[in-house]
């Protein structure tokens, strides 16, 4: 077993993955670096969630080695893994996942109580994001009087308000209407970038990974130097140069 390179943050190798039997990662190699805004791109079905979940110890691969600051996360216990998604690492998907009976504020803030800190400096801290994310008037609200895209800056706020080594993003913008998702993504890099958080932003839109640092493109679970689509979301044929 061999170390990741001294400058990645995130590093992973030959990743292998099945679902029911169907692969869904074959051979999948990447390295990410402290800061960098990195987009997994890739029509639906490509591998972009599992790829995601693997890195972030949400899945154990079948095969192959993740890598978080030299720490080797494939061969992690659970528990091991529950404390560094709990302490290091955000996750945004593309629902909100709010509970429901919580304010937004209170939402945001959960992260931060469930590691014992006091309500006051949580609730604190939660007003804060979610005034930097456009989603202050909302901080009193709970979930089911809020707008789709207003549940999802309480979404990111949450991510966010632990101020995370690594921020995971699938698809964060996917159920938002084009304006919404945009200026949801807008403040979310934003964010990220003020505070040197580095993400992974998983997504089939060519218009939000262009505001990525770089980006690495997936398909049929293998990664691959380019991807053209034709068709919405990828429904029809695709070519590729490995």
């Amino acid at each position: 077993m061999v170390a990741p390179p001294d400058n990645d943050v995130l590093w992973a190798r030959a990743l292998h993955h099945s679902h029911n039997g169907s692969p869904a990662l074959q051979g999948v190699s990447l390295g990410v670096r402290e800061g960098e805004i990195l987009a997994v791109s890739g029509p639906r079905g490509s591998g972009k969630t599992t790829l995601l979940r693997c890195l972030s110890g949400r899945l154990v691969p079948r095969e192959g080695e993740v890598w978080f600051n030299s720490a080797p996360v494939h061969t992690m216990t659970s528990l091991q893994r529950e404390r560094l998604r709990r302490d290091r690492f955000g996750w945004v998907g593309p629902q909100p996942d709010l509970v429901p009976e919580l304010t937004a504020w209170e939402n945001t803030a959960l992260p931060l109580m469930l590691r014992g800190t006091s309500r006051r400096a949580a609730k604190s801290a939660a007003l804060d994001w979610l005034e930097r994310l456009d989603a202050g008037d909302c901080a009193r609200r709970r979930p089911h009087a809020l707008l789709q895209a207003q549940r999802q800056r309480v979404a990111i706020a949450r991510a966010l308000v632990t101020m995370p080594s690594l921020l995971f993003a699938d698809e964060p913008t996917a159920p938002l209407h084009r304006a919404d998702g945009a200026q949801v993504l807008r403040t979310l890099t934003a964010a990220a970038r003020s505070h040197r958080i580095t993400v992974l932003l998983a997504t089939h839109d060519p218009d939000v990974a262009a505001l990525a640092d770089r980006t690495v493109h997936l398909l049929d679970g293998r990664r691959v130097n380019s991807v053209h689509l034709n068709g919405a979301e990828g429904r029809d044929a695709c070519s590729l140069s490995v």
